[in-house]
């Protein structure tokens, strides 16, 4: 009976340990925040939290660096001369996405306000045609965790979001997909690999990584950190595409 006992012991210490092996890496392996699936497939945001202390004077001074960045980059040739390259301009979208190419490694060890990875331009049209800058951008790799993401912008003052689940068509050139697309795209019907698939389509589980937008300029502190869903700068999850395809 001892024996049986001692046995029936250890297995179900056994049993305890495996599962809780598997309930960290699971705990691990989620990600940062689920997709609104009722609402939109193709994004998850992050929440906001409580305020700490500290963490407004630190949204403030990036917020105070964005500025200056923007004022550097208002002409989008300086931006231009500087390194950034705009994503897919033959494509109609609201906001236009001019970024810095930048190893994966240095978004994973640095946060530098002061040298943002994205411009966000909306296209003028007419007689002398160019982009107004109207935000800045800041990108975290797909995998950084919220503390990480926290430690960056506090997520106390703004939501920092990611595109997930994308379908490009078998013949992008040939279809304004990126927005307003009904089947593909992040304004598209088709969520899952599988489906992409069945359409001859390259599936995109999540497009480079955490992303955030600052508006610098505007004056009403409630747009200064707007998540673009809604807003005055039409800034649709439909118009944010990514640095690479």
């Amino acid at each position: 009976m001892n024996k049986l006992l001692l046995r029936w012991f250890v297995f179900s210490a056994f049993l305890l340990l495996m599962c809780g092996v598997v309930a960290h890496n699971w705990l691990r392996a989620k990600p940062m925040a689920d997709p609104a699936t009722d609402a939109d497939p193709h994004m998850a945001m992050t929440k906001l939290r409580p305020p700490q202390p500290g963490d407004k004077a630190r949204a403030d001074a990036i917020v105070a660096a964005a500025k200056k960045a923007a004022e550097r980059y208002r002409d989008y040739r300086k931006a231009e001369a500087d390194g950034y390259t705009i994503f897919m301009p033959e494509q109609h979208q609201n906001v236009y996405h001019f970024i810095l190419e930048s190893p994966a490694s240095e978004d994973d060890e640095r946060f530098n306000p002061d040298q943002p990875r994205g411009l966000l331009y909306t296209k003028i049209v007419g007689p002398t045609p160019g982009y107004k800058l109207i935000g800045i951008m800041y990108m975290a790799r797909y995998g950084a965790t919220e503390e990480e993401l926290n430690a960056r912008v506090p997520l106390s003052i703004a939501e920092w979001h990611v595109h997930l689940n994308m379908c490009v068509p078998p013949q992008p050139e040939q279809r304004n997909w990126l927005m307003g697309d009904s089947i593909f795209g992040l304004n598209g019907s088709i969520t899952t690999e599988q489906a992409c698939t069945a359409v001859g389509g390259q599936f995109k589980p999540h497009l480079a990584g955490w992303m955030i937008h600052v508006y610098p300029f505007e004056t009403d502190p409630a747009k200064v950190w707007s998540p673009g869903m809604g807003d005055d700068h039409a800034m649709e999850h439909n118009s944010m595409p990514s640095m690479k395809m």
